[in-house]
């Protein structure tokens, strides 16, 4: 799927507050959110400010997504489990999976092996997208920040954004 596609199904499935860390695999999504004047894109320093901006955008009305690497994963697993899973502040992740079955540069193979660890361990649902899957996923991910009020993640591998 093309980066325009992909936010635009974002912006359908009611996302309008966007903020993150950059990553190469998704650098085409964050320049097109940066200049779209429907939604806001606030870049972050570090990924647990993103999920902080993330938090105080749903508490004044937003329906929020955060963009990190899974490295930034990582840095934000406290800030997930005791600000957004306690209190019930849902966002979207989406997650690139650096890594992802150790096709990446070394640096990322042990939080690609990890990744999906780090979200069970905290009980956070997750989808792993596929270029056949992006629109549903999406749509899942809409229907339980809903109906649960907690974060979900979609982990993006390479190669499923053109």
């Amino acid at each position: 799927m093309r980066a325009e596609e992909f936010v635009e199904l974002l912006k359908e499935a009611g996302y309008n507050f966007f903020t993150g860390v950059p990553c190469s695999l998704i650098s085409d999504v964050i320049i097109l959110l940066e200049k779209d004047r429907q939604v806001p894109y606030i870049p972050a320093v570090r990924e647990d400010a993103a999920v902080g901006l993330a938090a105080g955008a749903y508490l004044g009305g937003k329906t929020p997504c955060v963009l990190m690497q899974n490295s930034g994963l990582g840095q934000c697993l406290n800030a997930l489990s005791s600000l957004n899973l306690i209190y019930k502040i849902p966002c979207l992740l989406i997650v690139t999976w650096r890594g992802y079955r150790g096709k990446d540069w070394p640096e990322h193979w042990v939080m690609g092996r990890a990744c999906t660890g780090l979200l069970d361990s905290i009980d956070l649902p997750y989808k792993k997208l596929t270029p056949r899957n992006l629109e549903e996923a999406v749509e899942w991910s809409s229907k339980v920040i809903s109906r649960k009020r907690i974060p979900v993640a979609l982990l993006l591998p390479k190669g499923v954004m053109e």
